[in-house]
């Protein structure tokens, strides 16, 4: 009987302990000669015999104090701590630890002649991999998948011990970082001959007499002693499973060694993958050896055409689309960089609601399950490496996350780095040819560009980039484009407009700014004029704002964030997520930035900006008209209103007819507390359910200054993730309590595996409790 790959995540019953254990130097010879061999840890935290309980444990006959806990992956033992002013503002304002997971498994015997590996998706930041005592890794960034082979190491019918030290001392990054084990680790067990990781490469390509050929490129890897002959058949599934065509290549894998192999098959009508339809085929592959299968692959591929016309701009599918584009980090206000693939979806459910079309990865490779969300949800995609390094670390890295992603039809760029002072030197040079040298080996298909910022119009890099890159500089554009009129150009990072939710009234010294678009300065334009600068220009592509949401890190104290982006810390939309949607969306959207209670400004002017996509706007004050404005494209309104307290709407007018409108009601007191989902989860034990916790008037309306402090519990064995409602706030966000700010309180819970039901419990001393129901 011929064998199949096997996987199992591990993401449960792992022991977790943070900060250094300190190990006793060895005094005589022994221990330093047995620690010089194949299971080089004999004591310490890496060592199989290691006491690991959750408890109190003895070690050489003494007590310690250091005690290991259990927990689930995704994990991010930073996040869990109060803000301090004295940590660095880049890295949040967290005290960053290095600390160590140790996990028991047990492989079957039955598996003896495999090829067993250890899949890791992210670990922050480097890491140590260690099995039953022995070293098996170093890996040297936070943000780069990599593989482990235990094959030689692994016990067979008995405990095996995986051990992983991780260290967060060195910085990569001027955000957040976190530490710990942050993505998915997998158990993958093979034939000694199988598919190499990531080695099906399946492009398309439209042909001449509008059929598609799609090109099944599949490495097969032989771990075994002696060659092996094998036969490679490609099969392309449509999204309903059905068979649309096949191929098959045969070859002999020398022992120790890899072989591609390479087929091909033409398709005549393909169902296009685009932004509106984002339709995706599977090419299903499957290994034959000794007379039998033996391993199968599955990738999602993409049929769409992506073309850059350095006049015109970019098409896809013929379409000319202009990139709408956001930038973002991975983390997430209420988990910080363990974020689970549902809450990673979600955020890109908002962006396609906001009107965006595009995702830059800034400034590293993003978890599968963002790319996944980009390509089912119709997102293009510049995807961005670490680290702008030749070295052979770099090229790895860069490698790994070619071969990850050159199948999905959302990526259409690759990106070698992100604001690099040697993008103006001739080492620079040198290096964005060698990592642009690589990418084209590994996929010839797609766009190649950088993120240049400081002197656009002295880059060194420029020559060979298939696309021009600019961070910011808008006066640098035509001055660019006049030197390479043969290239396109994207604003690959622009805007970064500071703002704080529902902050309306000035920008203050306690780290709020107006929730209203505006220049910063001369470098970090406002998103009107960015983007009006965008469309006035053929020749730009399009632009990916900074950002799509406040990311913890690059801050300013009292605030623990970024304050740029469309939504906030917890995925709050602020104004600029309306604005965008009046930029980017067609359907008549009218909508009024500030709210209405203003109690004691009686008489006060009130700035009331308001976003629309409608030709013309009008603004009430209980019932009075304020004027009718006409909208330029990509503007906006505004009035100057003297506050009194009652209804505020405006109206939207198209081709003369209203077609939308939007209200704000000055609220009375608060009353009570109510509870909103408001996303989905499946009860596995890893997603996240966010709920809104809001405070209504005794007519139900939403009070939107209110500031109760609320107290959350969940029906067992659910739990509560994190609260968080302000930027501002220095406490814990994984405490089941919070002050309110501006209305709102967002709470993170997370279902265990097989719940069927829980309830979520809101409690204010004044307000008294809400509760909520949600049923798998």
């Amino acid at each position: 009987m011929c064998f199949m790959r096997k996987e199992e995540l591990l993401y449960d019953k792992w022991l977790f302990h943070k900060g250094d254990i300190t190990v006793p130097r060895p005094a005589e010879k022994g221990p330093v000669y047995t620690q010089s061999k194949t299971e080089r840890r004999k004591i310490g935290p890496a060592a199989y015999y290691y006491t690991d309980s959750p408890s109190v444990y003895i070690t050489n006959g003494e007590a310690h104090s250091e005690r290991w806990e259990y927990v689930t992956l995704p994990h991010d033992y930073i996040i869990g701590q109060d803000m301090t002013e004295t940590e660095n503002n880049a890295l949040g304002y967290m005290k960053y630890e290095n600390a160590w997971y140790r996990r028991h498994f047990t492989i079957d015997e039955s598996y003896r002649d495999k090829r067993i590996t250890l899949q890791f998706d992210g670990i922050a930041s480097q890491s140590v991999i260690y099995l039953n005592g022995c070293l098996m890794k170093h890996n040297y960034s936070a943000y780069n998948s990599f593989e482990v082979d235990i094959s030689d190491v692994v016990y067979f019918g008995k405990d095996n011990v995986l051990a992983v030290y991780v260290n967060t001392e060195e910085f990569e990054g001027w955000w957040y970082q976190g530490g710990g084990i942050y993505r998915d680790v997998r158990l993958v067990v093979t034939d000694k001959v199988s598919i190499d990781r990531y080695g099906v490469y399946a492009p398309p390509k439209k042909l001449d007499d509008g059929t598609w050929s799609v090109s099944f490129e599949t490495t097969v890897r032989n771990d075994g002693d002696c060659d092996a002959d094998f036969t490679v058949k490609s099969i392309l599934l449509d999204a309903d499973g059905n068979v649309a065509a096949e191929a098959s290549a045969s070859g002999k894998a020398e022992f120790r060694g890899k072989l591609t192999v390479t087929s091909c098959a033409k398709i005549s009508d393909p169902h296009l993958w685009d932004t509106d339809d984002p339709y995706l085929y599977t090419v299903k592959t499957v290994l034959y050896s000794d007379g039998g299968e033996i391993d199968e692959n599955r990738v999602r591929i993409g049929f769409r055409t992506v073309e850059a016309d350095p006049d015109k701009g970019l098409f896809i599918n013929g379409r000319h689309v202009l990139i709408k584009g956001v930038c973002g980090h991975q983390d997430f206000g209420l988990t910080g960089i363990a974020v689970p693939n549902n809450i990673m979806r979600y955020k890109i459910e908002l962006y396609k609601e906001m009107g965006a079309n595009a995702f830059r990865t800034s400034h590293y490779q993003h978890a599968s399950a963002t790319m996944d969300a980009c390509d089912e949800l119709g997102m293009l995609v510049m995807d961005e490496v670490r680290h702008f390094e030749s070295t052979d670390e770099g090229v790895a890295q860069l490698e790994e996350l070619v071969k990850r992603d050159r199948n999905r039809p959302s990526v259409i760029m690759w990106s070698t780095s992100n604001e690099e002072p040697s993008h103006i030197t001739d080492n620079g040079r040198r290096i964005h040819k060698s990592l642009c040298a690589v990418i084209k080996k590994l996929d010839s298909t797609r766009l190649i560009t950088c993120a240049e910022d400081a002197r656009p119009r002295e880059s060194t890099v420029y020559a060979d980039c298939d696309v021009i890159g600019i961070n910011y500089n808008l006066d640098a554009y035509a001055d660019v484009h006049k030197m390479y009129p043969d290239k396109p150009m994207v604003a690959s990072e622009c805007c970064a407009t500071g703002t704080t939710r529902d902050w309306n009234i000035t920008d203050n010294s306690d780290g709020r700014l107006r929730d209203r678009d505006m220049d910063s300065n001369t470098w970090f334009r406002s998103r009107e004029s960015t983007w009006k600068f965008i469309a006035d220009n053929p020749y730009i592509m399009g632009g990916f704002q900074w950002a799509a949401f406040e990311h913890r890190g690059e801050a300013t104290w009292p605030a623990v964030c970024s304050k740029s982006g469309a939504l906030d810390l917890f995925l709050r939309r602020k104004g600029a997520f309306w604005q965008n949607m009046s930029h980017w969306t067609k359907a008549p959207m009218v909508h009024i930035v500030p709210h209405w209670n203003f109690k004691g400004l009686e008489g006060s002017n009130i700035e009331v900006p308001v976003y629309t996509n409608c030709d013309e706007l009008e603004l009430f004050v209980n019932g009075k008209s304020l004027g009718r404005k006409v909208i330029e494209k990509y503007g906006h309104g505004e009035w100057s209103v003297p506050y009194e307290p009652g209804e505020l709407k405006a109206v939207g007018y198209c081709a003369g007819e209203k077609t939308a409108e939007d209200v704000r009601k000055t609220s009375k007191r608060p009353e009570r507390l109510e509870l909103h989902c408001e996303n989905s989860a499946d009860a596995d034990g890893r997603s996240i359910l966010i709920f809104t916790c809001v405070c209504v008037d005794e007519d139900g309306a939403f009070v939107p200054d209110a500031a109760e402090y609320v107290k959350f519990s969940v029906s067992g064995p659910a739990k509560i993730v994190g609260t968080g409602s302000d930027n501002c706030d220095h406490k814990n966000v994984q405490s089941d309590e919070r002050k309110m700010y501006a209305g709102v309180i967002t709470v993170g819970v997370q279902p265990q595996k097989s719940q069927k039901e829980l309830t979520l419990f809101a409690q204010s001393d004044r307000l008294g409790m809400a509760s909520i129901k949600y049923a798998f």
